[in-house]
C-alpha cells in the first residue's frame, strides 16, 4: 500500500495501521498498556515535552494504540488531525472547556442530543451565552450572530426527531464571518457524510456508536479538518501560539482536555474501536436499508400517526439528506395512534431491545419522553417537537423480514 490515498473508505481503514512498521507483522497496532515512556537521552525527553520532537510523555496525553486510532479517524473524516477521548460527551466537553471563555457566545441547534443540551446549560452558567436556534434554516443562525460569537454547533441529523441542519449554508456563513463551525457527525458517521465538505472546522464523533458499532466500548473524537484559521481565533493561549497556526487549536484542546482534565481514552478501548471500525461500511449499508424498509412499513400502517425519517419523501429535509448523505441513517422515530399505549406496544416486540444507545448491530427501541429526555421537562420537550408518545428506533443488522414481522406483529396484537 504505497499510495493509500487512492484506496476506498474501507480498504484505507483496514490497512491504515500497516502504513507504519508494526512488531511481528501484525495488521493491527498492538495494545500498549504502559502509561510512562522512557528515553535513553534526557535531551530527547525534554524535546518531547517542549514540542520540538515527536514522542510520548505520559499515558493521559497520548499512547501509541490511541494514536493509531486517531490517525484512522482522521483518514475517515478526511481531516488533518484527531484527538480521542474516553466518551463522546468527553469530546464535546473538551471542545467547550478548551475553546470558550466567559463573555463568548455559542450558537447551537435547538434540536440537540439531551446530554449535549444539559452540558450547554452548564456552559451557560459559567458565563458563556448560548443561543438556541432552529438550524434547519441558516437565516435563524445569522440572526443571532454577535461580535462575541465564537462557534456554531450543530448535529448532522437531530436525535430523536431527525431534523437536518442547513449544513451547506451554515458552513458558508461561518466561513464568511470567520466563525468556527463545529459539526457533530455521530448520527451519520464519516461513512455516510464528511462535514469537511460543508466547511466544518471541527468534527465530533461519538466512537461508541456506529464507528465501534457493537455496543461494547465507549469513546469519542474531535477531528480538525484543516479548514479553520486558528491564527484568527482569539482564545488561543500564548504558549500555543508558538505552534504553527494549523496546529494551535488541537494543541490547546489536547493540553486542556487530556493533560489538565484527564478525559483520556484507554488503549484497550482504542483497540476495540479500531477493530470495530473496520466493518462500519458493511454494517451501515445493512442498517440503513433496514431502517428505510421499516420506516416505510410503519408510515403505511394506519395505527402509526407519523414517522420521522429523512429517507421518507414526507420528511421536511428529505431533498437535503438525499443531496448530502450516502444514505439516510439507521435511526428514526415514530408516534403511534393516540389510542395505542406505547409501553404495551414496546413490550410486545420480540427482537427489538428496550434500551438506550444507537448505532448498535442490534435494533434498540426506547420511549423518548419517559426516559432519555425526561429530565428536560415537558416545556423543553414540546419546543423540540418531542411528543409524549414518541418512540425512537436505532435499527440493527437483523434480517430485514424478521424486523418487519416483529414490528407488524406488535402492532397487530
Amino acid at each position: 500500500m504505497s499510495d493509500h490515498a487512492s484506496y476506498g473508505f474501507t480498504t484505507t481503514i483496514l490497512h491504515n495501521d500497516r502504513q507504519q512498521a508494526i512488531e511481528h507483522g501484525s495488521p493491527h497496532k498492538p495494545v500498549h498498556t504502559s502509561v510512562t515512556f522512557g528515553y535513553k537521552d534526557a535531551r530527547d525527553l525534554a524535546a518531547v515535552f517542549q514540542g520540538k520532537q515527536s514522542g510520548y510523555r505520559y499515558g493521559r496525553q497520548g499512547n501509541p494504540t490511541v494514536s493509531a486510532l486517531e490517525d484512522k479517524i482522521s483518514k475517515m473524516e478526511g481531516g488533518a488531525a484527531s484527538i480521542c477521548f474516553a466518551t463522546g460527551m468527553a469530546a464535546i466537553g473538551a471542545l467547550f472547556q478548551a475553546l470558550l471563555r466567559e463573555g463568548d457566545q455559542i450558537i447551537s441547534s435547538a434540536f440537540l442530543f439531551g446530554n449535549t443540551s444539559s452540558l450547554l446549560q452548564t456552559v451557560a452558567s459559567q458565563g458563556v451565552a448560548v443561543a438556541y436556534v432552529d438550524a434547519t434554516d441558516v437565516a435563524n443562525v445569522e440572526a443571532v450572530i454577535t461580535p462575541a460569537t465564537r462557534m456554531v454547533f450543530v448535529e448532522t441529523i437531530a436525535n430523536p426527531r431527525t431534523q437536518i441542519a442547513d449544513l451547506k449554508k451554515i458552513g458558508s456563513l461561518c466561513r464568511e464571518r470567520g466563525i468556527l463551525f463545529v459539526v457533530d457527525n455521530t448520527m451519520t458517521s464519516p461513512y455516510l457524510f464528511q462535514p469537511k465538505k460543508v466547511g466544518a472546522g471541527l468534527v465530533i464523533n461519538s466512537l461508541t456508536k456506529s464507528i465501534a458499532g457493537h455496543g461494547n466500548v465507549l469513546g469519542g473524537a474531535i477531528t480538525d479538518t484543516g479548514l479553520f484559521d486558528w491564527a484568527a481565533y482569539p482564545n488561543i493561549a500564548d504558549n500555543f501560539r508558538k505552534q504553527a497556526s494549523p496546529q494551535q487549536g488541537m494543541a490547546q484542546i489536547r493540553a486542556k482536555a487530556l493533560r489538565d482534565f484527564g478525559a483520556s481514552l484507554a488503549p484497550d478501548a482504542a483497540h476495540q474501536i479500531a477493530v470495530g471500525a473496520e466493518t462500519i461500511a458493511l454494517r451501515l449499508e445493512r442498517e440503513c436499508a433496514n431502517a428505510l424498509a421499516l420506516a416505510k412499513m410503519l408510515e403505511a400502517d394506519p395505527r402509526v400517526a407519523v414517522v420521522h425519517y429523512p429517507g421518507l419523501a414526507t420528511h421536511p429535509q428529505h431533498a437535503l439528506a438525499t443531496e448530502l448523505f450516502r444514505a439516510y441513517g439507521a435511526l428514526f422515530s415514530f408516534e403511534l395512534r393516540a389510542d395505542i399505549d406505547c409501553f404495551d406496544f414496546l413490550n410486545r416486540l420480540k427482537l427489538a431491545i428496550n434500551a438506550t444507545h444507537l448505532g448498535d448491530t442490534r435494533t434498540l427501541i426506547i420511549p423518548v419522553a419517559h426516559t432519555i429526555f425526561f429530565e428536560m421537562g415537558a416545556e423543553r420537550r414540546a419546543a423540540m417537537g418531542i411528543a409524549d408518545s414518541l418512540i425512537r428506533v436505532s435499527v440493527g443488522i437483523e434480517d430485514t423480514q424478521d424486523l418487519l414481522q416483529d414490528f407488524s406483529a406488535a402492532l397487530s396484537a
